[in-house]
């Protein structure tokens, strides 16, 4: 029987006649057949009718309010659906995999990364949860089953369900997973191919890791390079092209990544209302700041020099990056996101957006911010960070079809599902913490305590910018491991960069009107690396070390109430060159007598035996075919294939051989089981039945309608039983002939005072031998006459 998921049922049916025989949710509850019929038929319908009606869509732009109201529709049809049927009570345990492994057993992996084990008539038998993370992929080998998650991680089972090991494999979800050459390959949704032993997790990984780690510093390479960061409040104004130029421009010359991060792009309360509105249908960005995007661009000379890799606007809050051409290959994995800091943590005047990608393999996080304001507010703008820091969440695992439903787009929903609730990475880690680099930029608003307005311009205008940095709350409030936790700041050397008169140059022009705020450093750049002291080098330990090469404040430009502020980090980081690993991974392979002795125990096939290579088959008969494990040690796993069916002639010959491919046995013939263990020493019986031809729909009253199925020919099928053990891809094959004779003549027993199943019997018993390999089978085959 072969189960099939659909939604919210999985659907067993009849493996050769396909014939519906049960409906089950995932509970293992079973449905009413009729009823599960009607709901396949209604979502085909309902695939068809959103066809159609994207077909005739206008490609005109969709307003607003005409989202707003397909996501409530979208909403109240989720809700509608899940009320009627009432299948799952959650769509997180939403079945994403199903496999049947060599026992027999089928297991299913769901969106909240359980794992169901069924047996073959779909009776739930247990229930595992291991990751908390969607199951992408289900792979069974031998007496092990491989899963793929949403995590990149991967886990290994055994048939009891049973935890041998897990790993993280890929640093993107793993979609599918094959089998070739004793290795299990993995692949993520970003392309990118692994290939892991098939006995791991094993010994062997633990020699092989050791002599790989011996020979790091052969595959090690150093790549450097530069980013500019850099962070301006453009307090709702728009800057000129010399502005541009002069915080920018100038010193893009000679770095591989640009990051930009803006802040009051756009204010307003009408604007920071619809902004907020906006977010939850799954739409951002605005026309300023497209405006700042492009006019960015032009002074980095986008296109022939940098590439816009991705941005993310909330509200006020703009981030882009750019990566130079040369560099671009190196550059992907790009995820953004957005966490509203605002009234009731939703609103997106303050708060942070950021930008994730991987850089020669390294995973590094950009956060533009901007925190709570006043001078008092001190403790507000730690408990910003903090929520920030805790609740970004770059890529959450979500529900493709659920995103589809409501009319919002997948990418967008995952960061509002995630951000705008203020939900915690699903395994309690923030995912900042789990990158290699971060980089914070933005107006942070932190002032300076315990000075006054003429005081605070007396030390600017002096440059006693010592003396000032002492009353830095940033400052005060790191050095107590109140905020930006493990991070560090170059030393400031430039004036405090807020606040002042627009269109005023100089130092002159700090707030001079009726509130006269004191200047404070609230545009600030902080970073943390991966070095856990500051005295270690870059390695694959240690794989992102930075430095500040220029921290400083371009105050000749007057655009705005801020002065931007830019940033060069220098940073050294460590790669693997995996065409160097793979060769001295060859190498050890090949060289080390330790590995070499323990795969060639474990690629052993152990040695099987059958009963016969010859089946005669009559009508309704069943005849026992067995299959002898002849290994003290280990376990045989067998699977029965159909190579492919012939007509016999009427002198005996065979002809008109048909391949069967993947399309299993013919109806006529029905083998159990058809995959199995063998334990050492132990027999393995497998029941080789021949089974009528006809179906319920082709009779009517008892009569045959389709006289053309009834093929009274004799039939002969070659069946290989393929053999190997646990860890291993290598096989051996025994084939066995099988012949169904219609008119149940035979030369091979004389049946005048025995049945036939008796006679199939003695069939076996005169053939019995021993056939240990494909090629003994193939020499015997060619000694036998044809009856």
């Amino acid at each position: 029987m072969h189960p099939h998921p659909i939604l919210e049922f999985l659907f067993c049916r009849d493996s050769r006649n396909r014939e519906l025989l049960k409906v089950f949710n995932i509970d293992g509850q079973i449905e009413n057949i009729s009823f599960a019929q009607d709901v396949t038929m209604e979502n085909d319908m309902k695939g068809k009718i959103v066809s159609v009606s994207r077909k005739e869509r206008p490609q005109s732009a969709v307003s607003f309010f005409q989202r707003s109201r397909n996501a409530i529709m979208g909403a109240a049809d989720a809700v509608r659906r899940v009320a009627v049927k009432g299948a799952f009570g959650d769509d997180n345990r939403r079945a994403e995999a199903l496999i049947t492994t060599i026992d027999g057993m089928i297991w299913t992996g769901c969106s909240n990364g359980m794992l169901v084990q069924w047996d073959g008539n779909g009776n739930r038998l247990q229930d595992f949860l291991y990751h908390s993370l969607s199951v992408q992929c289900l792979r069974a080998f031998g007496s092990r089953i491989w899963v793929g998650y949403a995590s990149g991680t991967v886990q290994v089972l055994d048939l009891n369900g049973n935890l041998l090991g897990g790993w993280i494999a890929h640093n993107n979800p793993v979609i599918d997973m094959a089998v070739g050459a004793s290795y299990i390959f993995t692949l993520a949704n970003n392309g990118g191919i692994r290939g892991w032993n098939v006995t791991s997790p094993g010994p062997l990984d633990n020699i092989l890791r050791s002599e790989l780690s011996g020979k790091e510093f052969l595959y090690t390479r150093i790549e450097n390079l530069k980013i500019l960061a850099g962070t301006w409040n453009v307090g709702q104004g728009r800057a000129s092209h010399d502005s541009l130029i002069s915080w920018l421009g100038s010193a893009a010359a000679d770095v591989g990544i640009v990051v930009v991060g803006l802040q009051e792009v756009e204010m307003g309360a009408g604007f920071l209302a619809m902004s907020a509105a906006k977010e939850t249908v799954g739409l951002e960005g605005s026309s300023a700041g497209q405006w700042w995007q492009e006019m960015i661009g032009k002074t980095l000379d986008e296109g022939s020099t940098f590439e816009l890799v991705g941005s993310r606007q909330l509200a006020g809050l703009l981030i882009a990056v750019w990566v130079r051409n040369n560099i671009r290959g190196h550059v992907g994995d790009i995820d953004v996101a957005a966490v509203p800091c605002g009234f009731g943590r939703a609103i997106g005047n303050k708060g942070a957006v950021g930008l994730r990608m991987r850089v020669y393999g390294r995973k590094m996080c950009f956060v533009n911010c901007h925190f709570a304001a006043h001078l008092e507010a001190v403790n507000r703008r730690n408990a910003d960070f903090d929520h920030v820091y805790r609740t970004m969440i770059f890529s959450r695992p979500f529900n493709l079809f659920n995103a589809a439903a409501a009319g919002v787009s997948s990418s967008i929903q995952m960061l509002r599902g995630a951000n705008v609730m203020g939900i915690n990475s699903v395994e309690g880690i923030p995912e900042l913490s789990e990158a290699e680099m971060v980089v914070f930029l933005g107006d942070l608003n932190y002032r300076l305590d315990g000075i006054s307005y003429d005081e605070a311009r007396d030390f600017v205008s002096q440059r006693c910018f010592d003396w000032l940095r002492e009353r830095d709350q940033l400052r005060a409030e790191m050095k107590a491991g109140n905020v930006f936790q493990g991070m560090r700041e170059a030393i400031i050397r430039f004036p405090p960069t807020y606040k002042f008169e627009r269109h005023q140059a100089g130092l002159a022009g700090y707030d001079s009107g009726e509130k006269k705020r004191i200047p404070a450093w609230c545009d600030r750049i902080l970073y943390r690396d991966s070095r856990s002291a500051s005295v270690s080098s870059c390695s694959l330990d240690c794989p992102v070390v930075a430095s500040i090469s220029q921290y400083e404040a371009c105050m000749d430009v007057t655009d705005s109430d801020h002065k931007p502020v830019r940033c060069i980090v220098s940073t050294e980081i460590a790669r693997v060159d995996e065409s160097i690993r793979r060769q001295e991974f060859g190498e050890i392979i090949g060289s080390n007598e330790n590995i070499r002795c323990m795969l060639e125990e474990l690629c052993k096939v152990p040695e099987t035996i059958v009963s016969t290579n010859n089946i005669i088959l009559q009508n309704q008969d069943t005849s026992v075919l067995r299959i002898t494990n002849k290994c003290g040690k280990d376990k045989a796993l067998f699977e029965i294939i159909c190579e492919g069916q012939s007509t016999v002639k009427e002198d005996g010959q065979a002809s008109n051989h048909h391949p069967r491919g993947s399309f299993g046995f013919p109806r006529w013939l029905e083998v159990n089981p058809a995959t199995g263990i063998i334990k050492p020493d132990h027999i393995a019986e497998i029941s080789v039945h021949h089974e009528e031809f006809h179906t319920l729909e082709e009779f009517v009253d008892g009569v045959p309608q389709n006289w053309w199925c009834e093929d009274a020919r004799d039939k002969e099928v070659m069946l290989v039983v393929k053999v190997r053990g646990s860890c291993t891809t290598d096989s051996r094959g025994h084939r066995i002939r099988v012949r169904h004779s219609f008119s149940g003549k035979t030369t091979f027993v004389d049946n005048k005072n025995n049945s036939g199943h008796i006679q199939a019997n003695l069939l076996h018993r005169s053939d019995f031998q021993r056939l240990s390999g494909s090629s003994d089978v193939v020499d015997h085959l060619k000694k036998l006459h044809s009856p």
